[in-house]
């Protein structure tokens, strides 16, 4: 990129010479601009868009860039992951790929039983520690937000750690932290197999006092047959609604428990998985503004055969986000450009879904599009300057990082 120019107009930055994806909801396709510009003041953009157009007080921008032509996209955005976890769990997949059955790897101790008992045994300081170079991967892809749950505690004190260690993140890394409160993920141990009187302790304990402390941005929760029921799920949503929390839920993964028009009946932000949501379900989706998020990479490792209904989800117009699902036992996958070419060759996302997904749709499934995911005057300056010659080449390749410069809030 070539050298920046200085000149005296304040706090004022400015890239030129670029070719933008802006993004913009209701712009056709990527809302490209072929010869644009972006500026920014206090972190926020001020314009986006024809480079022809800018206004003369930001022509005289006190930082220039010059991007030589490269292109120019919102920070990308991982709007679903478990990125706080201790340990890892590739003995269990050496074993499946040996043969193991799953119930043979939970009788060995493993299993998220075993993730429990890893976050359990660790601190905060090595929570963080040990989720740091997830995070950095993430960075290093052009990721500027990054949303991370909870779910290895299953008590009050690990799932606060848990939450903590998420929000130590982003003080310690140039980058927007948003935390889900996922204490409804499994059945700990010490619950001897009564859901009904931990999703009680859930609903009634530990999210007020979570919700008390500040520490969650969203309530999650699984709804299926290994986890919890639909019934279980609304108790804890109507818990999350007392607190003036959003929410969002795994539903239809492995069976159709009709979680999407749960998820959808509570007005909740995403649904996320749907490998075997109905038409009812994406209807309700549909109606209630709520964002089927695809993750692909579980659908890979776990070598799942269900794909989730892309085509019902077009019909209906129900906006699609694609995430990462990071986390130690059935998607370990820290890189959220594979993962867009996941969504496209598994279950055929176009190459303006994919972006969408990471960008736009991402923003809107943490309910942040007023404030990221697109090119738009008034959003936090969070860019992606990418060595590249079309959009495409971020969905095409596989392994290969194009990234030249990454900008969160202005910086």
């Amino acid at each position: 990129m070539a050298a920046k120019s200085k000149s005296r107009a304040g706090d004022l930055r400015l890239w030129r010479n670029a070719r933008l994806t802006t993004m913009a909801d209701g712009s056709a396709g990527l809302g490209v601009v072929e010869h644009g510009a972006v500026a920014a003041r206090d972190g926020r953009i001020v314009y986006a868009g024809p480079e022809s157009e800018l206004p003369p007080t930001l022509a005289l921008a006190a930082e220039t860039v010059d991007c030589e032509g490269r292109w120019i996209t919102p920070g990308l955005i991982d709007c679903h992951t478990h990125l706080v976890h201790a340990g890892n769990r590739a003995n269990e997949f050496e074993m499946r790929l040996a043969g193991a059955t799953y119930e043979e790897v939970a009788r060995a101790g493993g299993g998220i039983v075993s993730s429990v008992k890893s976050l359990r045994a660790a601190s905060e300081s090595e929570l963080v520690t040990q989720s740091l170079p997830r995070l950095d991967a993430l960075i290093a892809e052009g990721v500027t937000t990054v949303e991370v749950k909870s779910g290895y505690g299953l008590d009050l004190e690990n799932e606060k750690k848990s939450l903590r260690a998420a929000r130590q993140l982003g003080n310690q890394r140039p980058v927007t932290i948003r935390t889900t409160f996922l204490g409804a993920h499994a059945l700990p141990p010490e619950a001897k197999g009564d859901k009904d009187a931990f999703i009680d302790l859930v609903a009634k304990e530990i999210l007020p006092a979570v919700a008390a402390e500040g520490l969650a941005d969203a309530v999650d929760g699984f709804c299926e047959g290994i986890a919890f029921s639909p019934e279980q799920m609304a108790h804890v949503f109507d818990a999350a609604k007392a607190a003036g929390l959003p929410v969002k839920l795994h539903a239809d993964q492995l069976s159709n428990l009709h979680g999407a028009e749960l998820a959808a009946r509570y007005g909740a932000l995403s649904a996320d998985h749907l490998e075997y949501t109905d038409e009812a379900g994406a209807a309700a989706m549909a109606k209630a503004g709520t964002v089927a998020t695809i993750l692909p990479g579980a659908y890979y490792f776990i070598r799942e055969t269900k794909k989730p209904p892309i085509g019902l989800f077009r019909q209906h117009g129900v906006k699609m986000a694609v995430a990462t699902d990071n986390n130690p036992g059935t998607s370990p996958l820290t890189s959220l450009l594979l993962t867009m070419n996941m969504a496209a060759t598994l279950f055929g996302l176009t190459v303006d879904e994919c972006l969408a997904g990471v960008t736009r749709e991402a923003a809107r499934a943490l309910g942040l599009l007023g404030e990221t995911g697109t090119l738009e005057a008034g959003k936090s300056a969070d860019l992606a300057i990418w060595n590249i010659e079309r959009p495409a080449e971020l969905v095409y390749r596989m392994g290969f990082n194009p990234l030249h410069a990454r900008i969160w809030r202005g910086q």
